[in-house]
């Protein structure tokens, strides 16, 4: 069975308009691979489809080469696919604790307590929070919220849409180490990220949309060394 999370030939519409064209991607265990590309490029829609949220029109998705494609949400979640969607996604009526038991609901009464530790060992800040209303955390406490119950499903592909949107560059600073962490044991990362800097710097590959579609794919290096690539898709 192949290793990897693989995209073959990908198309969407929303609202009866082609937003996705034909999207070949692969995303691979123990790698952050960064998606880059202008608002409206397609980026939220793609992570979306891959996730389950919304229906493929057509092409493939794999997951370790099993196909997920049709799968509902939380299908594709225990199959080991957690996707934190962009904008810090959390219950908000529900304490930071909650929010995390929820995450883990699937899992035993012992399973759960252990992942919530793993989750809180990450992220000891929310200790202190864990009976706080998670709608009234700053926004980078919703967002280490977020990655925690992302954490506790234990995926082996982390799919982060836009995780500094919106956020202080010294609370990026700090959730970025904890994506290269989850890839040093092995989690493949897919990481969309307005700071092109901070992608470019920490993956070790990268593609570009424009426009619904794959401009380019490669190594960081090559986009740092030719800029007018990553300038040509903002500007489209």
């Amino acid at each position: 069975m192949s290793a990897g999370l693989t995209v073959r030939g990908l198309n969407l519409a929303r609202s009866g308009k082609a937003v996705l064209h034909g999207i070949d991607l692969a995303l691979a265990p123990g790698r952050i691979t960064a998606l880059l590309g202008a608002n409206g490029a397609g980026k939220s829609s793609l992570v979306l489809a891959i996730a389950g949220v919304l229906p493929a029109t057509s092409g493939a998705i794999d997951l370790d080469g099993r196909s997920i494609a049709g799968l509902r949400p939380e299908a594709i979640r225990a199959s080991g696919l957690a996707a934190v969607p962009e904008g810090h996604q959390v219950l908000n009526e529900l304490s930071v604790e909650d929010n995390l038991k929820v995450a883990g609901s699937h899992l035993s009464r012992s399973a759960l307590r252990s992942a919530v530790d793993v989750a809180l060992g990450t992220f000891p800040e929310l200790r202190e929070r864990l009976q706080a209303r998670s709608g009234n955390l700053s926004g980078g406490q919703q967002q280490m919220v977020a990655l925690a119950q992302a954490i506790i499903v234990k995926p082996r592909y982390l799919l982060a849409d836009e995780l500094s949107f919106g956020l202080a560059p010294v609370v990026v600073a700090r959730l970025v180490p904890v994506l290269q962490d989850l890839a040093a044991q092995g989690v493949g990362v897919l990481l969309i990220e307005q700071f092109t800097h901070i992608a470019l710097k920490i993956a070790h590959a990268v593609y570009v949309m424009e426009r619904g579609r794959i401009c380019f794919s490669g190594e960081p290096l090559e986009l740092i060394e030719n800029p007018a690539i990553l300038h040509s898709a903002y500007l489209a």
